[in-house]
C-alpha cells in the first residue's frame, strides 16, 4: 500500500446514542481528502449493553440485527448503517478494517455447572483451592437470533476459565477443568500465564471452537465486503491457533493487523515471526516512549525516541501510534500521551517515512465523558496537509540534542525538500544540509507555530 495512514474511528467514551455510523459515514469525504488510507471501525457485534464498547461480546453473529440482550443496534448502529458506512468507504477508495474480538464471551443466556479450580490472579499457574463444582455464565444458544446465520450453542467446555463462581458469589480466575484441558502455552508468561484476560475466556484448542470460529470468519468476509481485519487481544491467544486461523485467510488480500499488548520489541518481531509475517503490530514500545516524553518534559531524551522500538527495528510490520482507546484516562492500560508532547508525538508518526502511521479518534476529534479531552483537529490536519503536499524523497536524521531532534525529507521533481523539527525545551536549533540548489531560497514553519523565514546559506 502506498502511504498508508489508518484512522482508528472511535473512543471508548462515545455517546451511546446509536448515530456513530452516520457520523463516520459524513466523515469519510474529509478523511480521504486528507491522506487516509483504511478506517479501523469500532467492534461492530452485539455486546453486553447498548453502552458496551463492543469488546464484552456476546453474539459475533449479530451485527445489529437481532432483539437481543434488549437491543436490537449496537452501540454504534444498525447493521443496516453499517453497510452503508462500509459502502461510503469503499466507494471513496479506503479500506474497511474489522476488529476481530475472538478471546472470550459475555452476556451468556444461561449458566451451567462444572468443575473448576481456583487459581491465582498474579500466577495463574497456581492453585489456590481444590477443584470443585462451580456455576457461572457459559451458555450462549442466543434466542433473538434463533439460529439464522450459525445454530452453534456454546457450553462451559468450549471455555477454558470464568471469573465468577455463583455458587459462593466469589469472583476470582477459576480455571475450568476437562479432558487435556488447560491453559494455552503459546500466551504471554505474564502473570504464570496470560491465557485468561476476562468474561468467559474461549478455549482455542476445542475442535468444536476452532471450526465455529473458521466458520464464522468466512461467514463475516462473504456479508461484508471488508479489506482488513485488526486482531484484538493476541497475548492472550494461543500462537498455534492464531497461525491456523491467519493461514486460512491466504490469498483473501487483507490488511492483517494485530494487538499484542507489549512494552517489549524482541517478543513482537518473535510474535511477528510465529504468524509468518502476516501479521503487522501496533508499535507499544514507541507508544511508552512518547508517554515517557510526555511526563519527563526537557528531562526526555528526544535522541532516544526510536531507539529499539518496532518501527526502527521492523519498519514494515510498525503500526505506529500516539494513543488508542486502551490508553484513554480510566482505562486499565491508561497510558494517555499529554498534551505537552501530543502534537510532537503525531509529528513523527506523520512525517517520517517508516511505518504505517494510525491517527485516534480521541485526539482527532475529542474524548466525551467524564475524562473529556480537546480536539486537536486543526493541527493534525496540517501535519497531514504536509504529509500529503510536500513530504517526499530520502529521510535524513539529525538526532544531535537531547532537546531537539529533526530530519529532512530531500523531496523529488514535484516536491522542495521538507525540514522537521522536534522539540521539548526552548532555544535549540539545528543545521541541516538541504542542498546547495537551494541556497538563498527561505524556508516557512508551515504549521504556524513560528513566524519569519529561515534563508538557506551558501554552506
Amino acid at each position: 500500500m502506498d502511504r498508508p495512514l489508518l484512522f482508528q474511528a472511535y473512543e471508548w467514551y462515545l455517546k451511546a446514542d446509536h448515530d456513530h455510523y452516520k457520523s463516520l459515514q459524513a466523515l469519510t469525504p474529509h478523511l480521504k481528502s486528507m491522506g487516509f488510507t483504511a478506517i479501523w471501525l469500532p467492534p461492530f457485534y452485539k455486546a453486553t449493553s447498548p453502552f458496551d464498547v463492543g469488546y464484552g461480546i456476546y453474539d459475533l453473529y449479530d451485527l445489529g440485527e437481532f432483539d437481543q440482550l434488549g437491543q436490537v443496534k449496537t452501540k454504534y448502529g444498525s447493521r443496516e448503517e453499517l453497510e452503508a458506512l462500509i459502502q461510503t468507504i469503499t466507494e471513496h477508495g479506503l479500506l474497511p478494517v474489522a476488529d476481530v474480538v475472538i478471546n472470550h464471551k459475555a452476556g451468556a443466556d444461561f449458566s451451567e455447572r462444572f468443575l473448576a479450580t481456583p487459581v491465582n490472579p498474579d500466577n495463574r499457574e497456581e492453585p489456590i483451592g481444590e477443584e470443585r463444582e462451580i456455576e457461572a455464565w457459559t451458555g450462549f444458544r442466543y434466542p433473538g437470533r434463533a439460529g439464522k446465520y450459525s445454530e452453534f450453542v456454546w457450553h462451559y467446555f468450549h471455555f477454558s476459565g470464568v471469573d465468577y463462581d455463583n455458587i459462593s458469589q466469589e469472583s476470582g480466575v477459576y480455571k475450568i477443568s476437562g479432558h487435556y484441558k488447560d491453559w494455552s502455552e503459546g500466551v504471554s508468561s505474564e502473570h504464570g500465564n496470560f491465557d485468561y484476560l476476562m468474561f468467559a475466556d474461549i478455549d482455542h484448542h476445542h475442535p468444536d471452537v476452532v471450526e465455529e470460529l473458521n466458520r464464522w470468519m468466512d461467514w463475516l468476509l462473504e456479508s461484508l465486503p471488508l479489506r482488513g481485519l485488526r486482531l484484538d487481544a493476541l497475548k492472550h491467544i494461543d500462537t498455534g491457533f492464531m497461525s491456523h486461523f491467519l493461514t486460512r485467510l491466504d490469498g483473501r488480500e487483507l490488511l492483517l493487523i494485530g494487538e499484542y499488548w507489549e512494552n517489549d520489541t524482541d517478543t513482537l518481531i518473535h510474535y511477528i515471526d510465529q504468524m509468518g509475517h502476516r501479521v503487522i503490530l501496533f508499535d507499544v514500545p514507541l507508544h511508552f516512549k512518547f508517554y515517557e516524553a510526555s511526563i519527563r518534559g526537557a528531562d526526555f531524551d528526544l535522541r532516544t525516541i526510536k531507539d529499539n522500538t518496532l518501527v526502527e527495528r521492523m519498519p514494515t510490520h510498525a503500526v505506529t501510534f500516539v494513543d488508542n482507546h486502551d490508553s484513554q484516562p480510566g482505562q486499565s492500560l491508561a497510558s494517555f500521551v499529554e498534551d505537552a508532547f501530543k502534537i510532537q508525538a503525531y509529528t513523527f508518526i506523520i512525517l517520517r517515512q517508516d511505518g504505517f502511521p494510525c491517527v485516534f479518534y480521541g485526539d482527532y476529534l475529542g474524548i466525551d465523558g467524564e475524562y473529556a479531552r480537546d480536539s486537536h483537529q486543526w493541527m493534525i490536519d496540517k501535519l497531514l496537509e504536509i504529509r500529503r503536499d510536500h513530504a517526499a524523497g530520502e529521510q535524513h536524521d539529525y538526532f544531535e540534542h537531547p532537546n531537539c531532534i529533526g530530519w529532512l525529507l530531500t523531496g523529488d521533481e514535484h516536491h522542495t525538500p521538507l525540514a522537521v523539527l522536534i522539540s521539548n525545551g526552548a532555544g535549540n536549533e539545528i543545521s541541516m544540509v538541504v542542498g546547495e540548489h537551494l541556497s538563498g531560497r527561505a524556508f516557512v514553519d508551515y504549521t504556524g507555530h513560528q513566524e519569519g523565514e529561515v534563508f538557506i546559506g551558501d554552506d
